[in-house]
């Protein structure tokens, strides 16, 4: 596990302390659980944060006193006993707080108890996600372990795909492997879907068996210190009447190249969307691809920045995120590439390594 600089932390609570600042609030609290991690390197399910303008404050529950204690450096550790809204309401009393910013993402009943006090508050939507979206060196580098580690996982098991294993025996074996290679957890349950199943974009794996002519979607992640990769491959089983499915498969590869050809700084995201969108479009497949073109991926496998239709978000140096065109026909099936990259100052940089040529994912004679 990489160790992150305490300075790391302190960096990313400046911009934060620079933004109340700007606001005009006394404190921010952080409900977030992956925004908590962020801003300290608590790896646990249960903690928020009280930040003031010079105080550092980790409220947790008695489960997480000790591990706080240790991942939390230089936070004050406050264990609250049966209520954080009363928590909250003792640190502002005593603090001397009267305007609380908080993130808009907390429940309706954590907000509506919060305004029963006499705080006046204010709602805070992106705050850190909007940091989060650009990677430091530490966060690329975990990022790119957690791609190294899926990735191995998946040639481990690649000899397994072939005609007559279950669409949920590859999915376990794959989800097996990832553990054993070092991921805490899996990011997400990973996707088999073949046949006329791969023309569902999230199906489950079932028990249907892989048979001759199939296009096999994939879609599975890996993790590497609480951050996570997220890539998909599409395999074609050699059989009889595939050459649709290998026309829709260069149209989707086409599309995923030409996407990560845009991919730079000061480029919108919708750009990049338009650019993958446009090639299947203009081929006639336009109605069988419906979702967006990419997401970041950090500390969750979905968060910003969103490679859509209808973001105009724009693409700084250092944001990691996929690119994932895909065209699902019913009745016939469906592909999808997946790749992530980062936005580097001459370009991009593809971190996923695996194959995508036709023929590298053809199983059987080429």
């Amino acid at each position: 596990m990489i160790k992150i600089p305490y300075t790391h932390y302190l960096s990313r609570l400046s911009h934060i302390r620079e933004s109340l600042s700007r606001k005009k609030v006394d404190s921010f609290l952080v409900t977030d659980i992956h925004n908590v991690r962020y801003l300290t390197g608590f790896s646990g399910s249960s903690g928020f944060l009280f930040i003031t303008k010079r105080k550092n404050i980790f409220i947790t529950d008695f489960r997480y006193k000790e591990q706080s204690g240790r991942e939390a450096q230089r936070w004050d550790i406050v264990v609250e006993k049966r209520d954080v809204i009363k928590t909250i309401e003792r640190l502002s009393q005593k603090i001397g707080i009267k305007k609380l910013g908080f993130e808009s993402s907390v429940s309706y009943n954590f907000f509506r108890r919060l305004l029963k006090g006499d705080l006046t508050l204010k709602a805070f939507k992106g705050l850190i996600e909007r940091l989060r979206a650009v990677k430091d060196s530490i966060e690329i580098n975990s990022l790119r372990e957690a791609v190294r580690r899926a990735e191995s996982a998946f040639l481990d098991i690649k000899p397994y795909i072939k005609q007559g294993i279950s669409e949920r025996a590859l999915a376990l074996r794959l989800e097996e492997r990832l553990k054993k290679k070092g991921c805490r957890h899996i990011p997400f349950e990973v996707i088999v879907a073949s046949g006329l199943n791969s023309a569902m974009p999230h199906a489950r794996p079932t028990e249907k068996k892989l048979n001759n002519s199939d296009l096999v979607i994939i879609d599975w992640g890996g993790e590497a210190d609480g951050y996570l990769s997220d890539m998909t491959r599409t395999l074609l089983i050699k059989g009889d009447n595939i050459n649709k499915k290998r026309e829709i498969y260069q149209l989707v590869l086409e599309a995923n190249e030409r996407a990560i050809s845009l991919v730079s700084p000061g480029v919108k995201s919708q750009e990049i969307d338009q650019s993958a969108r446009n090639v299947i479009k203009k081929a006639g497949y336009g109605e069988f691809f419906g979702h967006g073109t990419g997401h970041g991926v950090g500390l969750q496998v979905h968060e910003s920045p969103h490679i859509t239709w209808n973001k105009k978000e724009m693409i700084k140096e250092n944001m990691v995120f996929t690119i994932e065109p895909g065209i699902y026909v019913p009745g016939l099936g469906g592909v999808r590439i997946e790749d992530m990259v980062v936005a580097k100052s001459d370009g991009s940089e593809v971190l996923t390594n695996l194959p995508k040529k036709t023929c590298d994912n053809t199983l059987g004679d080429c």
